[in-house]
């Protein structure tokens, strides 16, 4: 504070005769500079620090207020260089304010008493009642949540987390906020206990309290009309908007919830968007969009998901209360007016439509539907596999990651075949052959678990999860090569040699990272055993994992690729990579044409009903190319999976011509 010095007599004065008061003066000081005509009807109490006012704000509609202090009460604050405050209805009381900050029209902004501004805060997700309580603070990774709230058959891990957080809080601990730069706060109702950080907006609000609000420059947060909030952390680049309420909450980096959205002891995590409807404790993973008013999301995990509207799910029977909860692994969506009783778990990407109380575990039969037919579950394997909304959907989530900050909170693999979804198609194969096994070929449908499986979807099944298993592992053999420098068949068998001993196994997903289980583990055992300590080596840790997916992914694949062909890549023949590379051709292209067939039902004259309302079919036919394009031959997506055809098959010839070379 040495910059600072006490006021003169003579702009005491002035302050006095422009409506100003204090009971010590000499407790307010003012850098050099410092002109007290920008400073009106403003009461001070406690120590205050005021920087210069030489500055004017611009204001949307070209409207322009001069900086400085006007109609406001001030206890215990530092007012940053050409900042304006104004129209401060109660007071500002134990704040540091930035630079270049706009305060108007608030009731009141305080700290009182130490605070940790909502780090710290345990909240309740997935099981109302409590158990598997997750602890927010500013720096919380999806990784970290999952580990928090899943892994409680490690009580010491969960202790030593908890401990870390701790720490984290203690040294943030403070009874003074922060208003950072370049902040607008205008037409604001109650907000206590909030920590603001730089260039975010908040506009309208009504109530914000045991807070953090991570905004920076490259990514500022918006909070917006009606919103109410308590004990939360939102991250940066998120917009909370339109009469959201929340309580106990973490929004993660670039997150949208608003048009009146609720939720209550939930985790939202990277790119997550909510509108209209409602959550109560949910682990809403990246990815995970619900936009509809009738759609409630509760004691469930999510990610990568987009829920139907009147989407719904039950987490009590009745009995002893709210205590069940559900998963829907990466990927699976709900179509409208889906509902599901929990306990359940849906696999990887798959759909579920109509009712489903059978408490179904798919987690082995990824990519499958899951449909209600007079009250039972039929389970329609791989079937996702062929849909053409699978692929937009991997397509999109990388493009639209919204994320503009420097440090990226959450590691996120948006990949839809990986050793994580590889590994459950390969048992899936196996659950359906000993289901065909035990019932016979003969059966029309097979029992699985309360659920039933046609016997045309049976072996359509076992087709589809045989084609993707091929464009895996066809994938990564082909990769590896083409990323090598391969002149001989001895450098080829070198460059199939794995670079990592870790990837064998299981795979996990962890919050939207996939990692090798025994990789996590090690890093879980670090945590016990205080080789980690503090919330940046963690971080740290869980990036390099997630850098060193491929790697990974190599070591697994390698070993797939000698058990499911039955080949040694230490002794491979470029014979036997021409087969390979066929058998991952005619799979690739096989598995195309299904998503060219799904997307031209996109086209056909059931598509084209209620278009050209008012005239014949050659004015609807017009009408449909007119909003939806001219042909389906010219479809953006058809022409790009087309260029996928052409590609992979000039790769497959690019292959198979250096096989030919090698001696």
């Amino acid at each position: 504070m040495s910059k600072y010095r006490t006021l003169t007599d003579e702009e005491i004065t002035i302050l006095k005769e422009q409506l100003c008061s204090c009971s010590e003066w000499e407790r307010v000081r003012v850098t050099d500079g410092f002109n007290p005509k920008y400073v009106r009807a403003t009461r001070f109490s406690g120590d205050v620090y005021l920087g210069v006012f030489d500055k004017a704000f611009t204001l949307p509609g070209g409207m322009k207020k001069h900086s400085g202090l006007y109609h406001a009460t001030l206890h215990n604050v530092t007012v940053g260089d050409n900042c304006c405050v104004e129209n401060v209805k109660n007071y500002i009381a134990n704040y540091v304010i930035g630079e270049d900050t706009f305060i108007e029209n608030v009731d009141i902004i305080l700290v009182d008493g130490p605070s940790t501004f909502g780090n710290g805060v345990q909240v309740s997700v997935l099981n109302e009642t409590g158990g598997r309580e997750v602890t927010i603070y500013d720096r919380l990774s999806s990784q970290q949540a999952y580990v928090m709230a899943l892994y409680r058959h490690r009580p010491e891990l969960i202790a030593a987390f908890r401990a870390l957080i701790d720490r984290y809080c203690d040294g943030i601990r403070t009874a003074t906020g922060v208003i950072g730069s370049h902040v607008t706060i205008a037409d604001a109702g109650y907000i206590k206990n909030v920590r603001i950080g730089d260039y975010c907006k908040i506009e309208g609000c009504s109530r914000l309290k045991n807070g953090s609000i991570n905004s920076n420059q490259a990514a500022p947060v918006h909070i917006g009309v009606g919103v109410i909030g308590d004990d939360f952390i939102v991250s940066s680049g998120s917009s909370v908007e339109d009469g959201v309420t929340f309580s106990r909450c973490f929004i993660g980096q670039a997150c949208k919830l608003g048009h009146n959205y609720s939720a209550s002891d939930s985790l939202f995590f990277a790119n997550c968007q909510g509108e209209n409807g409602e959550a109560c404790a949910i682990f809403a993973g990246p990815y995970t969009v619900t936009h509809h008013k009738s759609t409630l999301l509760i004691a469930g995990m999510f990610s990568f998901m987009n829920a139907g509207s009147g989407s719904n799910q039950s987490n009590h029977m009745y009995k002893l209360g709210p205590i069940h909860q559900g998963i829907m692994e990466r990927g699976a969506k709900t179509a409208s007016d889906s509902y599901i009783l929990w306990p359940a778990r849906v696999g990887a990407f798959s759909l579920v439509m109509g009712r489903h109380v059978g408490h179904q575990d798919t987690s082995d039969l990824p990519f499958s539907y899951l449909i209600e037919q007079q009250g039972v579950t039929m389970v329609v394997p791989a079937a996702n596999l062929k849909s053409v909304g699978t692929i937009r959907d991997g397509r999109k989530w990388p493009q639209r990651d919204g994320r503009k900050d420097s440090e990226l909170l959450d590691c996120i693999n948006c990949n839809l075949l990986s050793p994580y979804t590889i590994r459950k198609m390969l048992r899936g194969v196996d659950i359906l052959r000993s289901l065909q096994k035990i019932s016979g070929e003969t059966s029309d449908t097979y029992a699985y678990q309360s659920g039933r499986i046609r016997k045309s979807s049976l072996v359509s099944g076992m087709k589809l999860y045989g084609m993707a298993i091929d464009k895996f592992l066809g994938n990564s053999l082909i990769s590896r090569i083409m990323q090598a420098d391969v002149h001989s068949v001895e450098e080829l068998r070198s460059a199939l040699r794995p670079t990592s001993g870790d990837g064998l196994g299981d795979w996990v997903d962890i919050g939207g990272m996939l990692a090798p289980k025994a990789v996590v583990d090690r890093l879980m055992d670090d945590i016990i055993s205080a080789a980690v300590t503090t919330a940046g080596q963690l971080e740290t840790r869980f990036r390099e994992i997630h850098a060193r997916y491929y790697d990974y992914e190599w070591t697994w694949a390698a070993q797939q690729l000698e058990q499911y062909y039955q080949v040694s890549l230490s002794r491979i023949t470029p014979e036997e990579v021409i087969r390979l590379t066929e058998q991952w051709r005619a799979s690739v292209i096989a598995i195309d044409n299904m998503l060219m067939e799904d997307a031209r039902k996109e086209f056909s004259l059931s598509a084209m009903t209620s278009f050209g309302a008012d005239g014949d079919e050659r004015q609807r036919n017009l009408d449909f190319q007119q909003v939806r394009g001219s042909a389906f031959e010219s479809d953006p997506f058809v022409v790009s999976i087309k260029e996928h055809i052409v590609n992979k098959n000039a790769l497959g010839d690019q292959v198979v011509a250096l096989m030919k070379t090698l001696k």
